[in-house]
């Protein structure tokens, strides 16, 4: 391959990996993620953003913006409570783009630990990869906050 081919190909390919460690138990930490994910979403500036998570195999994962409008962001392909989610799809991303995104949680000393990767192939432009990590550390901060308020 081709260093110009080996560029392009890289340039269609996005990888994104976070964890965190969260100080509650497994199942806590799971529901608080679910919650996180659908309803109660927000952007990073503090912002309502009206999700929906259909939490079993096939679910929808979408921003309902009511009257039958909305934005498909992914489909749940994977569920094991409390361990793993693992949802295919777009996401927020109207490009020609498929993304794959884990959340797998393990039960640690002290509480629980996600790890997060999101995996996409396909036409992404340079400021949205610029800004990607910022809006799924928020989610991750979001379920943190959520579970150990709850512990």
């Amino acid at each position: 391959m081709s260093s110009a081919t080996a560029q392009a190909v890289e340039n269609l390919v996005l990888n994104v990996t976070q964890e965190i460690q969260i100080h509650a138990p497994l199942d806590t930490s799971f529901a608080a993620l679910l919650e996180q994910l659908g309803p109660g979403a927000d952007t990073p500036d503090g912002k309502a953003m009206p999700m929906k998570l259909e939490a079993w195999p096939g679910g929808r994962w979408y921003r309902d913006l009511g009257d039958g409008n909305g934005h498909f962001w992914g489909t749940v392909q994977a569920i094991k409570r409390p361990t793993l989610l693992e949802i295919s799809g777009p996401l927020f991303m109207s490009y020609a783009v498929v993304s794959n995104v884990q959340y797998r949680l393990s039960e640690t000393e002290g509480g629980t630990l996600i790890a997060f990767h999101h995996f996409a192939l396909g036409a992404i432009p340079d400021d949205v990869r610029q800004r990607i990590g910022t809006g799924w550390t928020h989610i991750l901060n979001g379920t943190r906050a959520r579970a150990e308020v709850r512990r």
